[in-house]
């Protein structure tokens, strides 16, 4: 049985200021929610008689520990959730949180390739590009402060369980990048860069992928040092550009084949 003030704390996490205030995200769906129960523990889980028969337990640094499950019918878990088709589980899981250390250039974090988000705004395409971010195997994503928020439920949903796989770090991307050395490899992908398929490419560096309308920001395309261009294979009428989310799935690609 859930409770009024229960489904109303839930309502609320759909909005960031809440998420921020309480340290907790929303996940929802067998997938998701059991991706992140192999790396976190949860505050709380909601489920529906479908999901939560048998042992419900997991082991976390060697612990086995029970999970805080609170049995839902149906409907109960349609109040509570934010998919249009719910299902079976929602689970309340902590904000990582990630010290400041982890964007210094000795971390572990920059020592090999990772990708930086530079005002990336709609929920569909983050969480997609941390689906492929978790493919290719980068395991860090640093994000502008005005990148969209990845524990949006919108993202979560977007990211089928990736997010438990991925380094998600907001930061001043100005400030981390005056803080690498300056032969450390910056790519991004720009109108006047030189075509990725022809170039010389390095197992560590950062790729920036910029802004859906505007592309990688002025200011950071001055901290860009090796330009890449994704060349267009139709001559005349053609699309303008790409997906920000293919541009990011094309580009790891090829990095990742010539390794």
């Amino acid at each position: 049985m859930i409770s009024k003030n229960q489904i109303k704390y839930i309502r609320q996490l759909e909005l960031k200021k809440y998420r921020k205030r309480e340290g907790v995200f929303v996940a929802e769906g067998p997938k998701v929610v059991g991706d992140l129960l192999r790396r976190y523990q949860p505050v709380a889980v909601y489920a529906t008689e479908e999901w939560g028969q048998g042992d419900r337990s997991l082991i976390l640094n060697g612990i086995k520990r029970p999970v805080p499950l609170t049995p839902v019918t149906d409907d109960e878990l349609r109040r509570i959730s934010f998919l249009q088709h719910p299902q079976q589980v929602l689970a309340l899981f902590r904000l990582p949180d990630i010290s400041a250390e982890a964007i210094s250039p000795s971390s572990p974090l920059t020592s090999h390739l990772s990708l930086a988000l530079d005002g990336v705004q709609d929920p569909g395409n983050l969480g997609t590009i941390i689906r492929i971010a978790d493919w290719f195997g980068i395991d860090t994503i640093f994000c502008s402060e005005d990148t969209a928020d990845a524990y949006n439920p919108k993202v979560v949903q977007a990211t089928m369980g990736s997010i438990a796989h991925v380094n998600i770090i907001y930061t001043d991307l100005m400030r981390l990048f005056d803080s690498l050395p300056p032969s450390y490899p910056v790519y991004g992908t720009l109108l006047d860069g030189e075509d990725i398929y022809q170039q010389t490419l390095s197992n560590e560096g950062i790729i920036v992928m910029g802004n859906e309308g505007n592309g990688i920001s002025e200011a950071i395309r001055q901290r860009v040092n090796r330009r890449l261009l994704i060349p267009c294979f139709r001559e005349g009428d053609t699309a303008e550009s790409l997906n920000v989310a293919i541009a990011t799935a094309i580009t790891c690609s090829e990095f990742k084949r010539r390794k």
